[in-house]
């Protein structure tokens, strides 16, 4: 599997030597999401920028793969229909409840898509300060799934560490043409704020706010 894209390579790189994953970082844990139920997300919201707009996020299909955990069905899913009839440009995004963030911040998450050849499956993982829903707010790219990178074609943890006080947002961006896109699944998302002895992450990220991205395969 090539490694995949990451805004701050040389920092990913660095973080991933440290052998520090998020579930052991410590601090306080500020979301812990299974996606038992997609509609009935708590503080969550869908915004659907694709050109046309087609569906929004579902809940998992476990014929064409089950959860990382728990019940079968129990992720978010997203396919190219989110341009309607699959016709035209994906723009979909997932964003996750406004979280009180108060220092070092980790951001962990399963994702994978089905492994049909010939698609480009392709995710942005963003952050926002503040409480709103605009994707032009979402400047900071955490990170980009896919493309020459390609995509996880079976669960895999990815966790990004920044420095963030106050009120923010993380949002998960499924983009591309319709006709290049199939399927992805996301799992398990949780985030971990106030994380002790920041220092040594913050000086990989210095002057961008981002310390970087590690990723982990899922033991079955």
């Amino acid at each position: 599997m090539k490694p995949v894209n990451s805004m701050i390579a040389a920092a990913a790189f660095s973080l991933a030597t440290l052998g520090a994953p998020a579930a052991q970082a410590g601090g306080v844990e500020v979301l812990n999401e299974g996606f038992g139920s997609v509609s009935g997300l708590n503080g969550w919201a869908q915004v659907n920028h694709s050109v046309p707009a087609g569906d929004g996020w579902f809940q998992g299909n476990p014929e064409l793969f089950a959860a990382q955990s728990g019940a079968a069905d129990a992720y978010a899913a997203v396919n190219f229909l989110g341009a309607a009839n699959g016709s035209g440009t994906v723009d979909n995004w997932l964003i996750t409840p406004t979280l009180n963030l108060s220092g070092t911040t980790v951001l962990s998450f399963f994702t994978r898509h089905d492994a049909t050849p010939g698609f480009n499956d392709m995710l942005e993982v963003r952050f926002s300060s503040g409480s709103g829903l605009d994707p032009a707010g979402f400047t900071t790219v955490l990170t980009t799934l896919g493309g020459t990178g390609g995509y996880p074609t079976d669960w895999e943890e990815f966790s990004a560490i920044l420095e963030a006080s106050g009120s923010g947002r993380f949002a998960f961006r499924y983009f591309g043409p319709a006709d290049t896109l199939n399927y992805v699944g996301l799992d398990s998302v949780r985030v971990v704020t106030a994380v002790p002895e920041p220092s040594t992450w913050a000086m990989l990220g210095a002057g961008f706010g981002l310390v970087g991205l590690r990723r982990r395969k899922h033991q079955a």
